[in-house]
């Protein structure tokens, strides 16, 4: 959510800015805006809407300097409205700023009882405020950020810069990602690596709680008790810094088709293709692990969801799957002998980090599946599963969730070999079928032109019906969502035995029912519910195998490629990320930013 830039460098400021900014579009928002320090005179600009209209702005009023931040805004306080654009403003002190303070609106009261006056909605200007108030009370700026931060409440990342400081930008995060960026006589900061990756590769990431003053040539970072801290340079690709469409329309588009690839990688840490075995990364033994408690949200919550017919099958795990955010705030009863799983591809998603942080508490053994290795949650949790599916720009997760639901497979095989459910001979079986995987997605993407013709009939659509049995009913969520997320759709996915149980009052002929029927243990009866659809009326769009459509004819069908059971969620999830991103392109809907939507979810 949101994005930061902050530069201290030698040449101008606002183009370098507004290239940062771009690239952190991914992130959704809805306002944008920077401010440039010109001699110690800080000059600021700012738009509603899309980056181009900043960009309007600063062709008719342009700024000068080398010094400034900029960010890209998320509404939570106040509407997407110029004067609650970042930066916001309080005398000299300009804040951008990712989180939600949550005690703004007591401290909001005070700085009224004392005479100020605010111009915005935001609990951004009452950082700024109070930064503002510690200066004039005669401290220095990295002591009024110190002395702000301690009256803040919640999740935060910032950048700050102060009017009458020319080569000094501030920044603070506790709870969203900041991370330094190290240039020769310049220095950066900015909400992940891909904000600095234009104008660097070396990145220190901040710790929790950390803050930092950077000038032409250095970084003081402090930890949140105020001491001196030094934290690791990394080495960045310049692949994490330059992201392109290529030829493709959108980020979500070219992301879906990059799927085989992203599966690919994410397996090789899993997979041993020369001893046909499944490994775990930092060689973990599931044989000590009694209940494995996943806790998610969104799109990783239905990869969780996936994994638990695979862990329970495969391993004889026992596995309970959580909204995180139900999780944390239920008091759950744990078992002796669990171990908790966040999953996440920022690793920085506020609930799913506040039920990891809760677990550890607990004393349970925890483990992080995430995207983003340098994430809050991988530097947390006690072990740190990796997947590997790349910068995901679309805010609409596709080739993250395959990923992710790649590594899962693999764990729920390397569990029933250390287990005991699994010999030696089924082990290099299903190794062989998890290495056919990025084959097999690879075929899946060729019913791109079936669905493209089915996607003109759906866009008409009002409400749609996904089912699914088994395996099949967390991908039937996940379809449902995707076609909410992007086209704005109402879709609902259901279990297909639920049919009958209440769902079925809303098939008629206006709403459309997909139903996921690969063939295997679960088709005949889930054949019976697209009967019971049938005799009401409903369209049915059928995506199942080749075996699958010979045994059930019928008119609107996208065909996948047959595979084993294991691999199946991987392989049906590219017709239906398809489906939903040919609907919304039929549509005229922004497909890679959605309305309302953000990529990270870093506040509750």
């Amino acid at each position: 959510m949101c994005g930061i830039i902050g530069i201290v460098g030698r040449s101008e400021a606002a183009p370098r800015l507004i290239e940062s900014l771009k690239r952190l579009e991914y992130r959704g928002y809805d306002s944008a805006g920077v401010a440039v320090m010109d001699g110690g005179r800080v000059e600021r600009r700012r738009a509603a809407g899309k980056i181009r209209a900043l960009e309007d702005v600063l062709a008719r009023e342009p700024v000068k300097g080398a010094v400034g931040i900029g960010h890209t805004r998320w509404a939570t306080h106040g509407a997407p409205v110029e004067r609650n654009a970042h930066p916001q403003r309080a005398g000299r002190v300009y804040v951008v700023h990712n989180g939600i303070i949550e005690n703004f609106a007591e401290l909001k009261a005070e700085l009224q009882h004392a005479g100020k006056a605010f111009e915005s909605d935001t609990d951004t200007e009452v950082i700024a405020a109070l930064i503002e108030r510690e200066i004039e009370a005669g401290a220095e700026p990295l002591g009024a950020l110190k002395s702000t931060l301690d009256r803040l409440a919640g999740a935060f990342a910032l950048g700050v810069v102060i009017e009458g400081r020319p080569d000094l930008v501030l920044g603070a995060r506790r709870g969203s990602p900041l991370v330094v960026g190290y240039g020769e006589g310049e220095m950066f900061i900015g909400s992940d690596a891909l904000a600095v990756g234009p104008f660097t590769q070396k990145i220190a990431y901040l710790d929790e709680g950390d803050y930092v003053a950077i000038d032409p040539t250095s970084a003081q970072v402090f930890d949140a008790q105020g001491r001196p801290a030094i934290r690791p340079v990394h080495a960045v690709s310049a692949s994490a810094a330059l992201v392109e469409k290529g030829n493709y329309r959108h980020f979500m588009e070219k992301e879906i088709h990059e799927q085989p690839d992203s599966c690919q990688h994410t397996l090789s840490a899993y997979l041993d293709p020369v001893a046909n075995a499944v490994r775990t990364p930092d060689g973990f033994d599931f044989r000590d692990v009694a209940r494995l408690q996943i806790v998610a949200c969104g799109t990783a919550f239905y990869a969780g969801l996936t994994s638990k017919y695979l862990f329970e099958q495969l391993a004889g795990l026992p596995v309970d799957v959580e909204i995180a955010s139900e999780f944390r705030y239920r008091s759950p009863a744990i078992t002796p002998g669990t171990m908790a799983l966040a999953v996440s591809q920022s690793g920085e998603t506020a609930d799913t980090l506040a039920a990891l942080r809760w677990c550890k508490a607990q004393g349970l053994a925890t483990a992080a599946l995430v995207n983003a290795h340098q994430s809050s949650m991988a530097r947390e949790a006690e072990r740190m599963w990796p997947t590997h599916a790349g910068p995901e720009i679309g805010v609409a997760s596709t080739k993250a969730f395959t990923a992710q639901v790649c590594a899962l497979a693999a764990l729920a095989v390397a569990a029933g070999v250390q287990r005991g459910r699994i010999d030696r001979a089924e082990e290099e079986r299903l190794v062989h079928v998890l290495l056919e995987t990025p084959r097999l997605i690879t075929d899946a993407l060729k019913c791109e032109d079936a669905v493209r013709s089915l996607a003109i009939d759906l866009a008409r659509a009002r409400d749609v019906l996904y089912l699914g049995r088994g395996p099949a009913y967390p991908l039937a969520l996940e379809g449902a969502l995707k076609l909410k997320e992007i086209s704005y759709i109402h879709a609902e996915g259901y279990a297909a035995g639920e049919l009958k149980h209440g769902p079925i009052a809303l098939v008629d002929e206006d709403t459309p029912v997909i139903v996921l029927a690969p063939s295997g243990e679960h088709f005949e009866k889930t054949a019976s519910n697209v009967q019971e659809v049938s005799a009401r009326g409903g369209p049915v769009v059928l995506i199942t195998d080749p075996e699958g459509a010979a045994r059930m004819p019928l008119p609107q069908t996208v065909l996948a490629p047959s595979c084993d059971p294991l691999i199946q969620p991987l392989v049906f999830a590219a017709p239906i990320q398809l489906l939903a991103y040919h609907v919304a392109v039929q549509k005229g809907t922004d497909v890679d930013q959605p309305r309302n939507l953000a990529k990270s979810v870093t506040v509750e």
